[in-house]
This record gives structure tokens, C-alpha cells and sequence, in this order.
């Protein structure tokens, strides 16, 4: 591999974009999939053949993050191209964990995509595209946000708790109709069965899959017929690992072998950008059972705003159009793709307030010096992986990190600290004080709510 370094009426397409020359969007993202999770980030024990090869016919990015430590405001991210701090969605869903040993209490939240965001799918049916949502949605269960509200011509969202491999539901463009599962289907293959469905009715016009596995976040099932060659390698393996972690992942990727297959078969490759990544870092902890997995050499894991819980693996590929087997180090994140998409597909105009970027240029080789950006991180509470309130910001090679419990600084230089090993901000004094001014105004320019005194706290600390 290369090395590199409520305004939908007036939202229109650029007048030399022409309908058949727009492409089809495949946006394929697990849950919880770690950084090192895959055999090309270097995992000598999954096998992902049909990932890996999407890796050597595109672009796999070193330096990919989320916007957040956990699922539903990556999603968010994802969707509107906006920081979760902005929309207020700083939380997953259900998540109101409270340390009453803390001197402060988790900021207040929105635990929903307001409805009045514009979502990426709105803009692309809007453009024409047909768009489907298949799998986990995680930003809201109210009929105004669900997916058939926010832009979705063809909706299969996992119901229930959406943590069961077998014996779930889908509901299908609505609550009303429910497909309910015996048993005998597991839930990835179902995921890819419905967006071959849905690929296979609508190939001949432009149309937008996002692909969200519930895979292979806990609790950890996967298909028994995968696990016999991960027990053997794990009686062998230097390294522990979680062969029924590895058995999941390997049907994430055999789901992806589908619908490249099928593109292929149809001839659609050419036409079509696949986009694969995660919503935040592997689980390095034990909950709901054995530890799933570990992203050493990265610090922490999911729920942290440490690498381990931010950086993610990411696979851009579009025959044709974006050379082959290239890895970039530079940095990019998340609430990019809305950005990226827009261009890629020719619309013109996007709502206000858009924090990412489109990478398009970098993608198919115009620009490869892009500016490397400050990017931010803002989780206000406390994560089930033991995760505290706390905000991050990196600008080059350097990355600050602000706990909201105690006021404490840490400095790291991630191009020769990339376990965040060394604190330098006691070295390097005005560093620090510079990226954490850059900090706190991003917080007030996007209106970030911050972490509240506990005032139970304050009463135990009374002599």
C-alpha cells in the first residue's frame, strides 16, 4: 500500500452534476469495532479478507476518529456532519450514570436528533437518491425522529433493546409492521439480507445504504459455526484474544463480501462509494461478559476521550476514482462524511453550522497537503466502561486533554506518544494554556453544556 500523507427547498444540485453521473453511497459502520479489530489494521487473529480487500482497492486511514466516545453521538456526527456538543446529543441513548463521589453531575442532554436537523438522507432524496436505513439507529425512538421520519425511503431498525442476535425485531418503514425473528436467523445476516433487499430493488437509479450493524457490540454471540477455527487459534495464540468476538466480526465482514459482491455482479463498482468505520473504539473492559477485545497500543477504550476510545478504523473505496492501496496518516473525523457526501454528489448547498469538512479532494488525489484542523471531543459524563467527564482538542501532532472533575491538563504528542504515555504539559507550559484557550472558546462558540457542581458532594466535604 501508498503511503500519503428547515432549509431542504433551497437546498438544490450543482447544474453540471447530472443524475447518472451521481454516485450510489454505501456507508457500512459497526458497533464498537476497535482500531486494531481488523486483519489490515494489523489483527493477526480475525479474518477479514473481504474488508481487507476493500482496504487495498481504496484508502484506509491510519488517523480516523469519531466525535465521540460512544454510539448514538457519533451517529449524530455522522448524519448532520455536526459535533454532538452542538446538537447536544453528548450521550448514548439511555446512558444517565451519576458518581455521587463526584464533585460534579453530568451535564443536562438531548437523548434524541432533534427533528428539526437535516440529516444526509433528506438531502440526498431530496436530490433524488433512494435512501435506506438498515440496523441500529440509537438518536431517538419518537415517530418524528425514527429513520422513515428523517429522510429513509426503506426503514429496517432493530427493535427491542437492540442487543439480541437472535430473537429480535425489526420494525419495517414503521412501527406498525414488525418482523419478529424465531431464532433461526442471525441478526448481521438478516442486516446484509435486507440491504441486498433493498440494493436489489433499487440498482438502477441513485440510491444511499446506510448499513449499521449492531455487531459486534455486547453481549457476545456470534454464529456457533464460526467459533471452532477461533478456539483453535486461541489454544495457539501468543496474544489472548476473544474468540467469540472474532467469530462476529468475521460475519461483519462476510456480510460486507455480499454487497460487494453484488455491486460487482451488477456492475455497480464503478459507480458506487463504500465507506466503512466504526461509531467509537473497541470495549477493552469486561461488561456483560469477557472483555471483547483490546486496542493496545492505544490508551482505554470506548467511553474515554483517550485514543482508545476515539480512534476507529475507516476504509474509503471508489473504483475508478480513488486510488488503490493507499493508507493516509493525516487526521480526519466523523462529521466529515456529511460534508464529503454532499460533494461527491453535487449538492451545492448545506445547513448552517456544519463542523466537518469534505475530504473528497484528498480522496481522489487533488489535494493531498490539507490543513490539519483542530478537532474536538466533548463527553460530559460518566461512560459504563468507567469512562469521567472530561473534553479533548488535537491540532497537529498534539492533543490536550481536560478532566471536568478536577480542572487537570494533560499534553501528549501522538506522533511519538501514541499510548498517551507522557504527559508534557508540565514541559511545555504555554502549549497547554494555548490548546486549552482554543478549548474552552470552541465550547462557548458551539454551546456546549458543561458538567454542574454536586451539591452532595459539597455537603460531605463540610468538616
Amino acid at each position: 500500500m501508498q503511503q500519503c500523507s428547515s432549509i431542504l427547498p433551497l437546498l438544490f444540485l450543482g447544474s453540471t452534476v447530472m443524475a447518472q453521473e451521481r454516485p450510489n453511497i454505501v456507508f457500512i459502520l459497526a458497533d464498537d469495532l476497535g482500531w486494531k479489530d481488523l486483519s489490515c489494521y494489523g489483527n493477526k487473529y480475525t479474518e477479514t479478507p473481504n474488508i481487507d480487500s476493500l482496504a487495498k482497492k481504496g484508502m484506509l486511514f491510519t488517523q480516523f476518529y469519531a466525535a465521540s466516545p460512544v454510539s448514538s453521538p457519533t451517529r449524530a456526527s455522522i448524519l448532520t456532519g455536526k459535533y454532538p456538543a452542538r446538537l447536544q446529543l453528548t450521550n448514548f441513548l439511555v446512558g444517565n450514570r451519576i458518581n455521587p463521589n463526584s464533585p460534579v453531575v453530568p451535564a443536562p442532554w438531548k437523548p434524541y436528533l432533534e427533528a428539526r436537523e437535516v440529516t444526509i438522507a433528506e438531502l440526498l432524496r431530496e436530490a433524488g437518491y433512494t435512501t435506506a436505513m438498515i440496523g441500529k439507529w440509537h438518536l431517538g425512538n419518537h415517530d418524528s425522529i425514527a429513520p422513515w421520519s428523517q429522510g429513509f425511503d426503506f426503514t429496517r431498525m432493530i427493535g427491542k433493546n437492540g442487543l439480541d442476535y437472535y430473537n429480535y425485531s425489526i420494525f419495517e418503514d414503521s412501527y406498525q409492521k414488525e418482523f419478529t425473528d424465531d431464532g433461526s436467523a442471525y441478526l448481521t445476516d438478516k442486516l446484509t439480507d435486507f440491504s441486498i433487499e433493498f440494493l436489489n430493488a433499487n440498482s438502477e437509479k441513485p440510491f444511499f445504504l446506510y448499513l449499521s450493524y449492531s455487531a459486534p457490540h455486547v453481549g457476545i454471540v456470534p454464529r456457533p459455526d464460526k467459533l471452532m477455527k477461533y478456539f483453535r487459534k486461541y489454544q495457539k495464540a501468543e496474544e489472548k484474544f476473544n474468540p467469540y468476538y472474532a467469530a462476529m466480526v468475521e460475519s461483519i465482514d462476510e456480510g460486507v463480501g455480499r454487497i460487494m459482491q453484488f455491486l460487482r455482479d451488477n456492475h455497480l463498482l464503478e459507480s458506487t462509494i463504500i465507506i466503512f468505520t466504526s461509531d467509537n473504539g473497541g470495549l477493552g473492559i469486561d461488561e456483560l461478559g469477557p472483555t471483547p477485545t483490546s486496542n493496545l497500543p492505544l490508551r482505554m477504550w470506548k467511553g474515554h476521550v483517550y485514543e482508545g476510545g476515539i480512534r476507529v478504523p475507516a476504509i474509503i473505496s471508489w473504483q475508478g476514482k480513488i486510488k488503490q492501496a493507499q493508507i493516509s496518516n493525516d487526521y480526519f473525523c466523523s462529521i466529515d462524511f456529511f460534508p464529503t457526501i454532499c460533494e461527491i454528489t453535487g449538492i451545492d448547498s448545506m445547513p448552517e453550522n456544519i463542523d466537518g469538512i469534505s475530504i473528497l479532494p484528498f480522496l481522489i488525489g487533488k489535494n493531498r497537503s490539507i490543513e490539519q484542523r483542530p478537532l474536538f471531543w466533548h463527553y460530559p459524563h460518566f461512560s459504563n466502561q468507567m469512562g469521567r467527564p472530561a473534553g479533548a482538542v488535537r491540532i497537529g501532532d498534539y492533543k490536550l486533554v481536560e478532566n471536568y472533575e478536577t480542572g487537570q491538563l494533560e499534553l501528549f504528542n501522538l506522533r511519538t506518544d501514541i499510548s498517551e504515555s507522557v504527559d508534557l504539559s508540565g514541559k511545555m507550559q504555554q502549549r497547554t494554556k494555548d490548546l486549552h484557550e482554543i478549548l474552552v472558546k470552541w465550547r462557548k462558540e458551539v454551546g456546549a453544556n458543561m458538567v454542574i457542581p454536586n451539591p452532595e458532594y459539597k455537603k460531605r466535604q463540610k468538616p
